[in-house]
């Protein structure tokens, strides 16, 4: 990389980085207030565990070599051969994708929220990143999915479908909160989701931006991309709230932004124009009724991960397959049916979302259910009462005069 290059995919990075303790506030403010601090800790814990783990094995696992085709090596192990002799390439390669690999697990944190022991998510994170992240990171980012031809441009099928699928997995075998659905759950706290929301709206052109890997015209247009879509989810979202239900709320609002930025993030460098305005609008609008399915389902997504960034994720990876121009961007990659490739991209698209479906859901399912006969998933019915932040951290987000804080 030359040094304009170096200089962007290293803010890139730090964007991104920046968006894990947004989605932890996100999260936070939308969990009742006696859980915020379990659900920031939830968030932070990626932060504290992956990194090593990523530079220790995961990332050559995930990368190298990067022709493998379903699982890399240990090429990379312990950083080996990291050194600057490519003027800091590869190590800022690494770094940045490193960002996405501790991101990935926190956003299943929201699915678990308020029922899920604090000793079960240490153990299943790092088990999860090396199970299921890995190889599914390495099929389509040089491996078998990504010499078939489909495309991803920065984790849409490889973050958001993953993430969101192994979510449902990891609350069906968890099971429902107590109380739900008959019991409303609330956000406790408003303007700590909308913080949220503009932090990952903030560290999201980093996620998009940056996996042009260099300060150029592609990277540009993720931008735009990134922008748009947002913001045409977000109002997609508050549309249909205001027709279905007579007003519009701030977590519609912020949830359509989410949506949005999910379902741009596959299609980011491969589409332009007003393309990533229909994106938006089309996430928005399945967004929306898709997070009022899982009472009906019978599973109990506590945050709407699955209904979000699944869903999202799905339909921004799809969308690629109808949008995808690479004449626009002079490019060999496959041209959507919108832009005569016929549905051959459609095809590998929906092939590359199925093999990460069914993988992600079966090996997820089978980590919840060893730790569950191991040493518990599920905290007991009295400390789901009282909170988790008294019970598995000894600590209060809020303190009152009020002592009985079981009662937020």
């Amino acid at each position: 990389m030359d040094p304009a290059d170096l200089a962007w995919v290293l803010t890139s990075a730090a964007l991104v980085l920046f968006m894990t303790p947004g989605l932890a506030l996100f999260y936070g403010g939308m969990d009742r207030s006696r859980n915020v601090l379990n659900m920031l800790m939830m968030n932070f814990w990626c932060l504290l565990v992956v990194p090593p783990l990523w530079a220790i094995v995961a990332y050559s696992l995930a990368q190298e070599p990067f022709d493998g085709s379903l699982i890399g090596g240990f090429d990379a192990a312990f950083l080996s051969g990291m050194d600057l002799s490519d003027g800091g390439s590869a190590l800022v390669t690494m770094v940045f994708l490193g960002m996405f690999a501790v991101i990935t697990p926190a956003l299943i944190s929201g699915a678990v929220a308020g029922r899920m022991r604090f000793a079960a998510w240490a153990v299943f994170v790092p088990v999860w990143l090396l199970l299921v992240f890995v190889p599914v990171f390495k099929w389509v980012y040089g491996g078998w999915l990504f010499e078939r031809g489909s495309l991803d441009f920065a984790g849409g099928t490889a973050i958001h479908v993953n993430a969101g699928i192994a979510a449902l997995a990891a609350v069906l075998v968890l099971g429902p909160r107590r109380g739900w659905p008959s019991e409303g759950h609330p956000p406790h706290s408003m303007p700590l989701v909308m913080i949220g929301t503009g932090i990952l709206w903030f560290g999201w052109f980093g996620f998009n931006a940056g996996s042009a890997l260099g300060a150029n015209a592609t990277a540009v247009q993720a931008f735009v991309n990134t922008f748009l879509a947002a913001a045409a989810a977000g109002l997609a979202w508050a549309v249909v709230e205001r027709i279905r239900d007579g007003h519009v709320t701030n977590l519609g609002a912020a949830s359509g932004i989410v949506a949005g930025l999910v379902a741009i993030t596959p299609a980011a460098g491969f589409v332009a124009g007003m393309s990533p305005i229909y994106i938006g609008l089309a996430a928005g609008v399945v967004c929306c009724f898709a997070v009022g399915l899982k009472a009906r389902a019978g599973y109990d997504d506590a945050l709407d991960v699955v209904g979000v960034h699944f869903v999202g994720g799905l339909v921004g990876s799809l969308a690629t397959g109808l949008f995808s121009d690479p004449e626009f961007f002079g490019t060999d990659v496959m041209a959507g049916l919108f832009h005569g490739g016929g549905v051959d991209l459609l095809v590998e698209q929906a092939l590359a979302n199925g093999a990460t479906i069914v993988y992600s859901f079966i090996v997820t399912g089978l980590i919840m259910l060893a730790l569950k006969a191991t040493i518990g998933v599920r905290v007991a019915p009295e400390t789901e009462a009282v909170g988790l932040d008294l019970a598995e951290h000894r600590e209060t987000a809020y303190h009152t005069s009020d002592t009985t804080l079981e009662r937020a």
